[in-house]
């Protein structure tokens, strides 16, 4: 059986390195992000929608969405996130068959990891077995983000205000894991908790995600809400 963890956490929190990790355990990844994102290309019904949701400043030159330009109008924001997750469950069955042709390709006894920003405002979650959530304090991201990327203290705060908060998330994540010391200590953190997920798997003791839960009741919701408003 296919073991999907779904990656997900704010910038600088540790995500790709946690992946790289895991990949080299022999775990196989994929950016559900790009993958998706490509059901926004240009020409499709999906591209209308959210350009005519979120306006044409969120097209980039190339004539594509712009993720980043996106991104900084919904993240940390629940009612411009929940429109951005109306369009994509518009396009449920098609984000459902890009993600069953990319399982595909997955034997079946492989791990996977689904990595992206928003994989669990965005729904992604339906399609793994847990989600593990990266978080660490928000001065230590601070550094982070200006030591790596070479970012003023101004646009270090635009990008950390534009995420959405750890706490936040929590409630529909399996696993939290803060990365707040160093990288060795982060590493091999990451590699414990893998090995003990994947022997619980292999075993058949690993519990559903509370992903799918919590999903199911943002759904009710949205559809009630749905409801009051056509009455």
């Amino acid at each position: 059986m296919v073991l999907v963890i779904g990656v997900t956490g704010s910038i600088a929190t540790g995500k790709s390195t946690a992946c790289d990790v895991i990949v080299d355990q022999g775990a196989h990844h994929c950016d559900a992000d790009r993958l998706v994102h490509r059901l926004y290309d240009p020409g499709t019904d999906a591209f209308d929608r959210i350009v005519g949701i979120f306006g044409e400043e969120i097209v980039g030159e190339d004539g594509y969405i712009d993720r980043r330009i996106l991104g900084g109008k919904v993240f940390g924001k629940p009612e411009e996130m929940n429109k951005l997750t109306t369009a994509i469950g518009s396009i449920n069955d098609a984000v459902h068959a890009v993600v069953d042709e990319w399982r595909d390709t997955l034997g079946p006894d492989d791990v996977a990891l689904m990595e992206a920003v928003n994989l669990i405002e965005a729904g992604y979650g339906q399609w793994c077995d847990q989600i593990w959530l990266f978080a660490c304090e928000q001065d230590i991201a601070r550094q982070r983000l200006a030591d790596r990327n070479q970012l003023s203290s101004e646009e270090v705060e635009k990008r950390l205000s534009s995420q959405r908060s750890w706490e936040d998330r929590a409630i529909a994540s399996d696993i939290v894991m803060m990365n707040n010391g160093t990288q060795d200590d982060f590493i091999q953190q990451v590699r414990n908790q893998y090995r003990s997920i994947v022997q619980l798997a292999q075993v058949g003791e690993l519990e559903p995600s509370r992903f799918h839960g919590w999903w199911k009741e943002q759904v009710r919701e949205r559809e009630a809400q749905n409801s009051d408003k056509s009455d």
